[in-house]
Order: C-alpha cells, then sequence, then structure tokens
C-alpha cells in the first residue's frame, strides 16, 4: 500500500521584485500553512519523507509541514522537478518514488498538483488552493504501478476557518 500526500505551496507575495521562483510567502500563506500542517499532524500518519519544489514558496511551506510531523532532515529533500505546472514532471517524480516509502509527501505548484489529483484520485477536485493538502491510497506495493487510487482526504485552509 502507498500513500501519497499532495500539498500546494501557501499563498506568496507578489509585492517582492524577484524571479517567480523566489517569491516569498506573505503572511496569509504562512498562518495557513501553520493552520493546516496542524490541523494534519495527529489525524495522519507522518510522512517517511517530504520531496518539495525548491522554489522559495514551496519551501517555506514544506518546512511548516516538516516540523509539525517531525520529519528528519535527511527525509526531507528539494527536487527541481517539482517546480511544474503541467504535472508531467510531477508524475514523473511520483512514478520513480523509493519503494522503501510507503508514505509521502510532495510539495509544489498548480495547475500541476490539481491535474495529478485529479488523475490520480477517485474524487474530483475542481482546485487544490493554496495550502491545500490531498491524501491518495493505492493498493499497489510499487510507486512505478500506482494509477488510480483512493482520494482519502482533503484538507484546505477554508475548512478550518
Amino acid at each position: 500500500m502507498k500513500t501519497l500526500y499532495m500539498v500546494r505551496h501557501a499563498k506568496s507575495s507578489w509585492k517582492h521584485d524577484v524571479i517567480d521562483h523566489k517569491r516569498p510567502l506573505k503572511g496569509r500563506g504562512k498562518r495557513d500553512a501553520v493552520l493546516v500542517s496542524e490541523a494534519l499532524k495527529d489525524k495522519i500518519p507522518p510522512p517517511q519523507r517530504i520531496i518539495t519544489s525548491d522554489a522559495v514558496r514551496a519551501f517555506t511551506t514544506a518546512t511548516y509541514f516538516k516540523e509539525a510531523f517531525s520529519v528528519t532532515d535527511s527525509n526531507f529533500t528539494t527536487n527541481h522537478s517539482l517546480y511544474d505546472f503541467s504535472g508531467q514532471q510531477v508524475m514523473n517524480i511520483i512514478k520513480n518514488l523509493d519503494n522503501a516509502y510507503d508514505t509521502v509527501m510532495i510539495v509544489g505548484h498548480n495547475h500541476a498538483f490539481t491535474s495529478v489529483a485529479n488523475m490520480l484520485g477517485n474524487k474530483y477536485i475542481e482546485n487544490v488552493p493554496t495550502s491545500g493538502f490531498v491524501m491518495i491510497q493505492f493498493n499497489e506495493d510499487s510507486w512505478s504501478k500506482i494509477s488510480t487510487g483512493t482520494t482519502l482526504k482533503t484538507l484546505f485552509p477554508r475548512d478550518l476557518k
């Protein structure tokens, strides 16, 4: 059994004169990331590994989840290929995850994450919002063999406000 946790990065700020990859979170984004990660930490098993886009907004979001779930530094990595908006690179990363891990969290970007959540899950999600969380479980023992799984949980900031 493989379980995928997907988190879309928190709300980012457009007020800084930086390239897209370097955009930081805004205050609301930080609050929402903490809100969702804290709400989940006692309700689901912790991820064995967190892999995040190396974009500042995704990395910062992932750090809040890392802290909430007490994930070690050695099980927290970045992957530039998660800086993907179509979903093809995201799917490639998922299909090539190490089978030693049964529960993995990836943190990245839309539209890729909404597309992948709908492609892999059995529940239609119109839009995974910023700081949105999706949990999909697969009845497979190899990441390379996953196809449609069961969307077991979604948690969006608006669900907690």
